[in-house]
């Protein structure tokens, strides 16, 4: 049996790609007050129903895709939130130098995320069809 074919591969994959929500999730929910500080940090108002919207979403979302349970709806939810939240917080061409070289590459890193979250939802969905 190849490594394609092992059992662990697959939750260990989507387990590492949730790690950053699973993570930005808990961190939040146990200093509610620093994720408010953040919604206030980027203009999102009302800041603590946001924070904790975010919260549920990161949490949820992450389940989903690693429990299997509508894995392709956590997928495409933690897709656009990472769009979303990417063209919020790094808005790389509005920044000095050197700050627009680190914010660029992270921006680009998070599109990387959306774009493997939208392939975890694609394979989901088509495996969901053909069984």
């Amino acid at each position: 049996m190849g490594w394609t074919q092992s059992s662990w591969i697959r939750p260990v994959c989507l387990l590492l790609l949730c790690a950053a929500y699973l993570q930005g999730g808990l961190v939040k929910a146990f200093d509610f007050s620093g994720a408010v500080a953040e919604m206030q940090h980027f203009g999102i108002a009302p800041a603590a129903p946001m924070a904790l919207a975010v919260i549920v979403l990161e949490l949820g979302a992450s389940a989903m895709v690693i429990s299997g349970r509508l894995r392709w709806l956590g997928a495409l939810v933690l897709a656009a939130f990472t769009l979303g939240a990417t063209l919020v917080a790094l808005r790389f061409w509005e920044m000095p130098q050197p700050q627009r070289f680190m914010a660029a590459n992270a921006f680009f890193e998070h599109l990387g995320l959306v774009g493997g979250f939208l392939l975890v939802a694609w394979l989901d969905a088509r495996e969901r069809r053909h069984g």
